[in-house]
């Protein structure tokens, strides 16, 4: 079974990094795509994203990366022939975005289905926002909350 994980990866996170690799022993095939969040403010451009979660991801020999700015996800499923969606879920906020979500792309596509993983709770606090609000502060504080390459790519970004 091939499924794709989207998300915009601003930057990828070890909350990330967890449910990519869930999701790589559940499933055959994940193909995580990097996708434009129109509601953010992105931190990263679209190549450095890919190129840091390229990185991050390299062990994991059944994942792959795709950069997609510019489509429904919908689209995107069946373009790599995916058989479904994956998501991650923190809290009950998570929970209520991502059941509206569902909801609209099976509207739009019946045929398509999303599998939600819950976080587990060692890491079901960090989220892409809170690191690039740290990181503007306190670098140091953001170890194990992001991949080592993320931590040298924000300390460029911060100096900058």
């Amino acid at each position: 079974m091939k499924v794709i994980f989207p998300g915009s990866f601003d930057p990828i996170t070890n909350g990330h990094m967890d449910l990519i690799s869930r999701a790589s022993k559940l499933f055959d095939q994940v193909v995580v795509v990097i996708s434009n969040n129109t509601s953010k403010h992105s931190l990263f451009t679209p190549e450095e994203k890919y190129h840091l979660v390229t990185e991050a991801l390299s062990k994991f020999s059944n994942v792959s990366v795709e950069l997609i700015q510019t489509d429904l996800t919908i689209n995107v499923v069946k373009k790599f022939n995916a058989d479904a969606i994956i998501r991650g879920i923190r809290n009950t906020r998570d929970f209520t975005y991502e059941q509206e979500i569902a909801l609209m792309n099976k509207k739009l596509d019946s045929d398509i289905e999303t599998i939600t993983l819950f976080s587990n709770p060692e890491v079901s606090f960090i989220s892409s926002t809170l690191v690039r609000e740290i990181s503007q502060f306190n670098l140091d504080k953001l170890v194990g909350t992001v991949p080592d390459n993320v931590i040298e790519a924000l300390r460029k970004k911060v100096k900058n």
